[in-house]
């Protein structure tokens, strides 16, 4: 058969788009997607997503890692709703369901996708390193804040995604450092297991790591990724915990394509 899609990027974390009702038939197994992902045997990326219709939403995401696991993907999100709007699904809002629940998104003046990440209720400080942090921003992150770059992140990051207390079900890994008023965040990733561009939730867990450590109550936190900048809107709670939190960048469509698989 062959598949039509279309890939997209938000700063270069990019995708392979498919649009059920153009691909009825398609039902990817993990391999498929391995290979549909592949940079030099397929069309190569950094995951794949199915957009489906909802009875109650406007659409529901179906994301799918490299290596053909679930889980939710902030960038790819927000690639999946600038996809809706360029198939007049949606105009300059939506609501949609996700592997981990609902989600709210809307387009900004310069045209940035800005979605509504879930509520984070708990950021564990690691007890041998007080400048490293644990938390869920939809998908499971380790921060780690250095004083300058981080010399490897592929191999920072395979150290604490395939130590004893993750290796089971896997953590993406986020190197942090300040630079220029901003932080630079470099993130290995499960599921791709290896460095991307950027990583959506993985912004907002450095973000909110970050705003942690500080009495600020409310802000919006620029984040550096080697794809580009993201911004992170997000307030706290009484009891510390963080709300009203939005993922804020581009998503670009790349080209339309279709492939015989």
């Amino acid at each position: 058969m062959k598949l039509l899609f279309s890939k997209y990027q938000g700063t270069g974390n990019d995708f392979i788009m498919v649009l059920e009702r153009s691909n009825p038939t398609f039902k990817p197994s993990a391999a498929l997607i391995s290979q549909l992902c592949d940079r030099r045997f397929g069309i190569g990326a950094d995951g794949l997503i199915i957009i489906k219709m909802h009875e109650k939403l406007d659409f529901e995401v179906d994301y799918y890692n490299a290596d053909g696991t679930q889980s939710f993907c902030g960038n790819g999100a927000r690639c999946a709703v600038q996809f809706s709007r360029d198939h007049e699904l949606i105009d300059q809002s939506c609501e949609f369901m996700a592997i981990d629940g609902e989600h709210q998104a809307s387009f900004a003046e310069n045209g940035d996708v800005k979605l509504r990440m879930s509520p984070v209720f708990d950021i564990e400080q690691i007890t041998d390193d007080e400048q490293a942090f644990v938390l869920d921003t939809g998908s499971p992150h380790y921060v780690k804040f250095y004083e300058n770059k981080c010399s490897d992140i592929v191999a920072f990051g395979q150290s604490i995604r395939y130590n004893k207390r993750f290796s089971e079900k896997g953590i993406n890994v986020n190197a942090a450092y300040v630079e220029d008023d901003a932080i630079y965040v470099e993130t290995y990733e499960r599921g791709v297991e290896n460095e991307t561009y950027s990583c959506g939730t993985g912004v907002t867990a450095v973000a909110l790591a970050s705003a942690a450590q500080q009495e600020t109550i409310s802000g919006i936190t620029p984040i550096r990724t080697k794809g580009g900048t993201l911004r992170i809107h997000w307030q706290k709670t009484s009891n510390g915990t963080f709300d009203e939190i939005y993922l804020e960048g581009p998503a670009k469509k790349v080209y339309d394509g279709q492939i015989d698989i």
